[in-house]
């Protein structure tokens, strides 16, 4: 399963819905990604796709500075999972690849 392209995420967060555009891709032979989102943009690590599960690591710093680890099932064009930040409760990721331009 290849999870290559554009994503459109949607994270139910406790001040209200947070969007971001992933986009994976590889690069020397490895899945990488990047997010972009609150107008900044930022790398994706520990990067790891196992058969239909994704997870990965990113740190933001808007709406606040925070870490944060990403766990999806990705069925298709839509993933569903969870995203948590340090001790702060996990909550409800979703998203579906962007048509190409």
């Amino acid at each position: 399963m290849s999870v290559e392209g554009t994503w459109n995420l949607v994270i139910a967060t406790p001040i209200g819905k947070q969007r971001a555009v992933l986009r994976f891709f590889t690069e020397d032979g490895a899945l990488r990604g990047v997010a972009a989102g609150e107008a900044e943009e930022v790398p994706l690590s520990d990067l790891t796709l196992q058969a239909d599960r994704l997870t990965w690591r990113q740190s933001v710093t808007r709406p606040m500075r925070l870490n944060l680890a990403f766990d999806v099932a990705v069925h298709g064009d839509e993933l569903t999972g969870t995203a948590k930040a340090g001790r702060l409760p996990s909550t409800k990721v979703t998203g579906h690849r962007a048509a190409d331009a």
